[in-house]
C-alpha cells in the first residue's frame, strides 16, 4: 500500500516545480520590477528543478532498498561520486565564464588605450580560466577515488 502511494505522489513535486518555474517566468515578464530579468527567474528555477529531479532519483534506491529489506546497492555511493565530479567541472567553468566575461572586455579596453598593456591583460584572463581547470582536477581527483 505505501509503494503505490509513493508512486502515486512521486511526480507532484515535481509538478509543482515546473507549475512555480512557468508562473514566475510569467509574472517576471508583466512585473515592472523584473521586467529586465526574466530569464534568470526561468533558469533559477529550471536549475532548482534539475536539482530536485537528480536528488529524488538518486535517494529511489535508498528509499526502494528500505521497503523491500534488501542491502543498498554499492553504486549507490558512486553515483554521488559521479555527481560531485560533475558539480566541480560544472561550477567551475560557469564560474571561468564569468570571471572572463568580465576580464576580457575590460583586457580588450586596456590594449585598445595602450598596447604595451597585453600581458598584463591576459594574466587576468588566464587566472579567470584557470578556474575551469581547477574544477576539472578535482572532479578527475573523485572520480580516481570511485570504485
Amino acid at each position: 500500500m505505501s509503494q503505490n502511494m509513493a508512486a502515486l505522489l512521486a511526480p507532484v513535486p515535481i509538478l509543482v516545480l515546473v507549475t512555480i518555474v512557468v508562473a514566475s517566468f510569467f509574472l517576471a515578464t508583466r512585473t515592472s520590477k523584473f521586467a529586465k530579468k526574466p530569464l534568470l527567474w526561468l533558469n533559477l528555477g529550471l536549475f532548482a528543478f534539475v536539482l530536485f529531479l537528480f536528488v529524488s532519483l538518486s535517494l529511489g534506491g535508498y528509499l526502494y532498498a528500505a521497503e523491500t529489506n534488501a542491502p543498498a546497492a554499492a553504486s549507490d555511493a558512486s553515483g554521488w561520486a559521479y555527481i560531485a565530479a560533475a558539480l566541480a567541472t560544472g561550477i567551475g567553468s560557469v564560474g571561468a565564464g564569468i570571471a572572463v566575461a568580465a576580464a576580457a572586455p575590460a583586457a580588450i579596453g586596456a590594449l585598445a588605450e595602450n598596447e604595451n598593456n597585453f600581458g598584463k591583460a591576459m594574466i587576468f584572463v588566464g587566472l579567470g580560466e584557470g578556474l575551469a581547470i581547477f574544477g576539472l582536477l578535482v572532479s578527475i581527483l573523485i572520480l580516481q577515488k570511485v570504485p
